[in-house]
């Protein structure tokens, strides 16, 4: 298979994208994003920061999660002097009486007296039965970090000691949920949405590769599904997992080529399709997804490449739906003012209540959280 370059992908699949604060237009098929949404207009209920910029416990932070638990909203996210810094660890903050708290460290990359290795995106995970799961990643890059879990009995106040996932002769070190939440089938199978990249002597030919995790036993132990890329068309990482009422999976996935691509399961996960884009632009950088109650299909994602007039690369980030995975439609535009660090790595859920909470890295600096109500959508 051939490697298509971006230059041909763009015009094939979208045109390169013209922005202004209030719309944005992609030029060539008359997408129009919506202006930027206001708390209290529309769907946008509320959006605030989790801790403020002149109050941070830490220089830096990145890499959120959102669970619900039996006791309110927890969120996890890795913090410290700045990414890869031995000194980053994964901290939390829990949702109580609509405030945030302060954050407070829950695992760190200490081996030794001498020796303490980076902490790296954290997932949060609620099973059906049995307790809360952190997992996260230690380890100096990514290229040879590996995965960890500790549990919570209490609903994120307190943590078990921290647990190696274990290794794989597929993959080497089991890592966990790579970025996203794990889905849980009705049989109780955990599967979780991983990636792997593989090092080479140069950054930009490293190899990316989507894969799973899947358990039966709540996590004692996990078989690896996948890789199911071939790194050829498309350098993926990162998938959300999405469901369907005939059964059906979906992933959707960040990648090299300026697109967001998609692989389908007809059987529970077991083989995966071949990757195929979407009809949205991605500039290398992290999404979630979340299947709505009503079957509706919501992505939170940036809409834009590296290229470009502002807002471009992550100065952008976006809300699309889709009714059946295939065809998407952006409905809110978030953010698209141009900041430093921009607006990345957002997680989002949808809560018994029915509204929908996203949580995503503001500028590197701390964590925002939204809550929409999709029906309003």
């Amino acid at each position: 298979m051939i490697k298509i370059s971006f230059p041909i992908f763009a015009i094939l699949l979208f045109p390169i994208l013209s922005f202004g604060q209030e719309k944005a237009t992609q030029e060539k098929n008359d997408v129009v994003l919506p202006k930027i949404s206001q708390p209290g207009e529309g769907a946008y209920i509320s959006g605030e920061l989790i801790y403020t910029l002149d109050n941070r416990p830490t220089p830096e932070c990145h890499a959120s999660s959102i669970v619900e638990t039996p006791k309110g909203l927890v969120v996890a996210f890795f913090a410290g002097t700045h990414e890869r810094n031995p000194d980053v660890g994964i901290r939390i903050s829990r949702y109580i009486d609509g405030k945030w708290t302060r954050p407070i460290e829950v695992a760190n990359g200490i081996q030794n007296d001498t020796l303490r290795y980076p902490c790296w995106n954290p997932v949060l995970f609620q099973p059906k039965k049995g307790d809360l799961m952190l997992f996260y990643k230690v380890g100096p890059t990514v290229q040879s970090w590996w995965g960890m879990v500790i549990t919570s009995k209490d609903n994120g106040i307190t943590w078990s000691r921290p647990r190696k996932l274990g290794e794989d002769p597929t993959i080497g070190h089991l890592l966990g949920p790579i970025k996203n939440k794990p889905i849980q089938l009705k049989d109780g199978t955990i599967i979780s949405p991983s990636s792997i990249e593989y090092p080479k002597p140069k950054k930009e030919d490293q190899d990316w590769r989507v894969y799973f995790e899947v358990s039966k036993d709540l996590g004692k132990t996990w078989k690896v599904v996948g890789p199911i890329s071939d790194g050829i068309a498309f350098d993926a990482i990162q998938p959300s997992i999405l469901t369907y009422l005939d059964g059906k999976l979906q992933v959707i996935c960040r990648t090299r080529q300026d697109v967001l691509v998609q692989s389908w399961s007809v059987d529970k996960g077991k083989t995966w399709s071949k990757m195929s884009p979407i009809n949205l632009p991605n500039p290398d950088s992290g999404t979630d997804a979340v299947t709505l109650r009503d079957g509706r299909q919501l992505l939170v994602y940036n809409h834009s490449t590296k290229k470009g007039k502002e807002p471009k690369n992550r100065n952008i980030l976006n809300i699309a739906i889709s009714e059946n995975g295939k065809e998407w439609k952006p409905v809110m535009t978030l953010e698209n003012i141009p900041i430093k660090d921009g607006y990345a790595y957002p997680a989002v859920i949808q809560t018994t209540d029915g509204l929908v909470h996203i949580t995503y890295t503001y500028n590197r600096q701390t964590i925002k959280h939204v809550i929409i109500d999709p029906y309003k959508i």
